[in-house]
């Protein structure tokens, strides 16, 4: 519903030049209510206007494009190229704007309000993701670096000092934009401010190099992902060479941790990795999927003096005593996100299982069970431990071995959870070849009655409806859910993959030469 004041501004907005042109006489609270106007419909040319003339002491893009009393549907999500590099080239403009120099307000840009999702709703379709934001940042921040030397600037734009919050993405095809601008940082007048940081494709020595020109003090949130070679050694390194005193989440790249080989150093170095994680009294998220931890996990988290509200421990080979400690632990009443797929839960730890899952009822807002081996003999045991997680909004338990039959009744329960938003179910196992076995591999993930389970599908879709739940989405993402980030650098990481290959195949056949 939108108020007769958004109506009114976004007919003013809508005739971009007469709007550009009557900026100087609109009074400055209205800048907000304008700016959202102008966004939502694609304004460009308007929203950099608004931006380069900015008469506030901050600018928060969270805050302007939620909801508000004037207009309540959330264009966060909104990552539109058009919208979002007017806004950036703006806000270079602002500073090299040559009016008023002095009297200008603007302190902190806020940016880490922008949401990546999978559909765009502008009707350029073009979204600008968290990567291509993090380039034209830093490309911006340098371009104006060179654009005030070059300019004839009145002295007080010199003192212009503005806080830029955001949340980069560095890979190695922008690592060098992204240093150089770091590096310019004290000064540029737009001072980048890194609060959640995503390194990706990147060499060991450039993402150590490259965090310390982040001011690791001010970071909230670090992900080290993929194809980033960090191990438990020099995950070690960067604990005791780094202090991150407000990192509240924690994502490390696979195969981090591999206890398998039992030697005094790697027990040393998990040990001082776990009290160094301790010292982050901010802590509440943490991701360690596909790291061999069995046997550890207490060891690694006891030291910890915050609860943590999300868990990943996905594929990270658990045992019987890795489950009875984060049963018992005073995480399991705080957990929100528990993923613990890759586990066989139902044979190797059913009782502790329940115990933790009854301990996180309460709070518990996301569970993903994918590939936990849970059969139609378990869905009884499930559902009852599943029926106290009334705020429960997304359930994935995708790569399970159910029967079409064990899905209903399971759904049938599903609509019992009020809460619930989203759950992704697995191809029901009578719709592949009898005698497949779990967990499936890629190769024969596709190779399943397609007709029958749209049927499957459709029945399922319709017990929610019946159970007045048409607002819980329902799918089956054959390849894992949507990932923003990962969408917008395939293509690097996929030449980064295929390179890797090739290197491989290389010393493989140097091997065979030597052998031979």
């Amino acid at each position: 519903m939108k108020s007769l004041r958004f109506l009114s501004a976004e007919a003013f907005v809508s005739n971009a030049e007469f709007a550009r042109k009557s900026l100087s006489s609109v009074a400055h609270n209205l800048f907000p209510l304008l700016f959202k106007a102008s966004y939502l419909l694609e304004q460009g040319e308007v929203i950099h206007d608004l931006v380069k003339n900015w008469p506030l002491v901050d600018f928060n893009m969270g805050k302007l494009l939620g909801t508000t009393m004037d207009y309540q549907e959330d264009l966060s999500h909104r990552t539109c190229s058009v919208c979002l590099e007017s806004c950036l080239t703006g806000l270079r403009d602002y500073v090299l704007h040559h009016p008023s120099p002095c009297v200008k307000r603007l302190k902190v840009v806020d940016l880490t309000g922008i949401k990546d999702v999978e559909v765009q709703f502008c009707d350029c379709k073009k979204p600008m993701g968290r990567w291509a934001r993090t380039e034209l940042l830093s490309k911006l921040c340098l371009e104006l670096l060179v654009d005030l030397q070059q300019m004839q600037c009145k002295p007080c734009t010199f003192k212009i000092s503005i806080d830029v919050l955001v949340d980069l993405f560095v890979t190695e095809r922008n690592y060098e934009l992204v240093m150089q601008a770091l590096l310019q940082k004290c000064y540029c007048p737009l001072k980048i401010c890194c609060v959640a940081f995503r390194a990706d494709n990147l060499a060991l020595q450039k993402f150590f190099y490259i965090i310390k020109l982040t001011d690791p003090s001010l970071l909230r949130k670090l992900e080290v992902v993929h194809n980033v070679r960090l191990e438990m050694e020099h995950l070690e390194i960067l604990f005791n060479s780094i202090h991150f005193p407000l990192l509240m989440s924690l994502t490390l790249p696979a195969r981090t941790f591999n206890v398998q080989r039992h030697t005094a150093t790697d027990e040393l170095m998990l040990t001082t990795i776990g009290e160094k994680m301790g010292e982050m009294t901010q802590l509440t998220e943490l991701s360690l999927a596909f790291s061999i931890l069995t046997g550890r996990i207490q060891k690694l988290l006891s030291p910890l003096k915050t609860p943590l509200k999300m868990l990943d421990v996905s594929n990270c080979s658990l045992n019987h005593d890795d489950m009875a400690y984060l049963a018992n632990s005073f995480h399991s009443y705080h957990l929100e996100t528990l993923d613990l797929s890759g586990h066989d839960i139902p044979d190797l730890y059913p009782s502790t299982f329940f115990k933790l899952l009854s301990h996180s009822s309460s709070v518990l807002r996301s569970l993903i069970l994918e590939d936990c081996n849970i059969q139609d003999r378990h869905v009884n045991m499930l559902i009852l431990g599943l029926s106290p997680c009334y705020k429960l909004q997304d359930f994935k338990f995708l790569g399970n071995p159910l029967s079409s039959e064990a899905l209903k009744h399971l759904f049938t329960f599903l609509c019992e959870l009020p809460m619930l938003k989203n759950v992704e179910f697995p191809v029901p196992m009578d719709c592949y070849p009898i005698g497949i076995s779990y967990p499936i591999d890629d190769a024969s993930l596709c190779r399943f009655d397609h007709q029958k389970y749209e049927r499957i599908a459709e029945e399922l879709n319709l017990i929610l409806l019946q159970g007045n739940r048409e607002d819980v989405k329902a799918s089956t993402p054959l390849f894992g859910s949507y990932d923003a980030a990962v969408q917008e650098t395939n293509e690097e990481l996929g030449a980064y993959l295929i390179m890797s290959f090739k290197e491989t195949l290389e010393k493989f056949t140097a091997s065979l030469s030597k052998m031979s």
